[in-house]
């Protein structure tokens, strides 16, 4: 919904420049100023994309086939997770170690590309699947999806790929976890983040979904031809959704602790994924940027200087969380504010760059 609403108010700064942008004597000059715009060699950008959906396909099936041997354990113990833990306690706590060292790796490399792909409309329902789609409590934005185990169970649009591994493997989230069985991994009597037994029959069920998902978003991105529309939306819908992100981050147990509220970014903190989809978005626009300064080079210069500063910005909230700093709720908020302020005023430039070039934004 913030994306759309992102996307809807950029629609109308963009449609208000082109209707004060000059008269019918324009016509000719504003076509060929976007023909000129839509030739522009976006390669550069759909090879970081192929990139990625390699990177990409590569975690996951190296997931999926911990999952395969995590579930080949289960099985070999009939699925009596007690009996399992009884008498393979270390190949559990390593199998489950495997896995979440798998998506510790996959994570990052979805998050890089996200703002090509949730940006990108004919791409955008692959960003619902992976990484962004709610469970069937949220119809509106719940998956279009359920997993279907091996052994005939059903879990209907249960969520993401990435919330349903992430919270499985660290056992936050008890509906996908062993019935019966405490998580003692080590053997210490007590049961610490990080330490989770998945049920094998989801766990397997998940992973060789999200490995076909991967693959079928890189025969997408294999087929998809970037064009400055694609690249300008992306921007302008992307962005703007830092409040959204640092919310998350407020609600995590990197700044809630025990009582947090988000059962998933709890693998890394949430200012890492803000990063890494930030990080994706400067390399759109600095394959973009030329076309935007044959237009008007001053704006295109401080629009590069805004996006690089809110990168900046987010490093630096990053790396004061890794040196040791926990930061409260309150100053997340703030934080997320000012962010979404920069973000914000950002999408407006960018929105103002598509009109100058007369490019329409696509809708979602």
């Amino acid at each position: 919904m913030r994306r759309t609403l992102a996307l809807t108010a950029a629609l109308a700064a963009t449609t208000f420049l082109v209707a004060c942008g000059g008269d019918d004597d324009d016509t000719a000059a504003d076509t060929t100023t976007a023909a000129a715009a839509q030739a522009a060699d976006l390669g550069a950008v759909k090879s970081y994309l192929l990139d990625h959906t390699a990177r990409l396909n590569a975690d996951v099936t190296r997931l999926r086939e911990d999952a395969e041997a995590y579930y080949a354990l289960a099985e070999a113990a009939d699925f009596d997770y007690a009996k399992l833990l009884a008498g393979s306690r270390e190949e559990v706590a390593a199998a489950v170690k495997r896995l979440q060292a798998d998506f510790v790796a996959a994570n990052p490399a979805y998050e890089e590309m996200e703002g090509v792909v949730a940006g990108v409309p004919s791409l955008a329902d692959f960003d619902v699947i992976i990484d962004a789609g709610g469970d069937k409590s949220d119809p509106e934005n719940a998956v279009p999806f359920s997993v279907k185990t091996p052994a005939g169970k059903t879990f209907e649009q249960p969520g993401n790929y990435n919330f349903l591994v992430e919270t499985a493997v660290y056992g936050t989230e008890e509906r996908f976890q062993a019935k019966g069985v405490r998580a003692d991994l080590d053997g210490d009597g007590e049961v610490r983040f990080g330490e989770a037994v998945p049920d094998a029959d989801f766990l397997v069920a998940a992973a060789r979904d999200f490995e076909k998902t991967t693959k079928e978003l890189d025969t997408a991105a294999k087929a998809w031809t970037p064009t400055m529309q694609d690249a300008l939306t992306a921007l302008v819908v992307m962005t703007p959704t830092m409040s959204e992100y640092f919310e998350a981050w407020k609600n995590s147990r990197f700044i809630a602790g025990s009582k947090a509220t988000e059962s998933a970014f709890v693998a890394a903190s949430r200012l890492q994924d803000i990063e890494d989809i930030l990080g994706g978005l400067v390399v759109i626009y600095d394959n973009i940027e030329p076309q935007i300064a044959e237009e008007d080079p001053a704006q295109a210069e401080q629009t590069g200087a805004a996006l690089d500063e809110l990168l900046a910005f987010v490093e630096k909230v990053r790396d004061e969380e890794k040196g040791g700093k926990r930061f409260t709720a309150e100053e997340a908020e703030t934080l997320g504010t000012d962010a979404q302020e920069q973000a914000e005023a950002i999408a407006g430039q960018v929105s103002q760059a598509a009109g100058k070039l007369n490019i329409e934004l696509e809708e979602g």
